[in-house]
């Protein structure tokens, strides 16, 4: 199977600052990375079937196989790369895959977001804590740290 390499400058997480210490680490599931892309290989392959239909294609059917064919062929190509983007919370930021940094003051938002966690800052940035098994739980846990009230809970 191919892998992809980390890009040297970009793949990289964020170092910790002095006296900054790591809380816990958002690791990205592989069940749940492969449940995402069965579900979009099945929505794209009704989606390009009922397209085949309305053309009035003899062969309806490629649409689905070729759809599978083409995310299953994605997802094992680019499943290093997004199984390794990790995301780290210490007691002062959130630190993410290819340096990125957000202070828990700047931390304005965390939602669930199908499998991941949608991020937001205070100046509008936005970042997806991906394929994660419990979403809700890392939002919380998110909010809850930057001293925000979440939601529910």
């Amino acid at each position: 199977m191919a892998r992809i390499e980390p890009d040297p400058i970009l793949g990289r997480p964020a170092e910790l600052l002095p006296g900054e210490k790591l809380v816990t680490e958002f690791r990205p599931d592989a069940q749940v990375y492969w449940r995402a892309h069965l579900i979009m290989a099945v929505i794209l392959g009704v989606g390009a079937g009922l397209v085949l239909l309305w053309l009035q294609n003899p062969y309806p059917v490629l649409g689905p196989v070729g759809a599978v064919l083409a995310i299953a062929a994605r997802a094992a190509f680019v499943q290093s790369e997004a199984l390794a983007e990790v995301w780290r919370l210490t007691d002062r930021r959130l630190l993410g895959p290819g340096g990125r940094a957000i202070t828990l003051a700047q931390l304005q938002a965390a939602r669930p977001f199908l499998g991941a966690v949608q991020v937001t800052g205070t100046t509008g940035d936005r970042h997806l804590i991906k394929y994660q098994p419990d979403p809700a739980a890392v939002a919380f846990l998110l909010l809850t740290a930057a001293g925000r009230k979440p939601r529910h809970g």
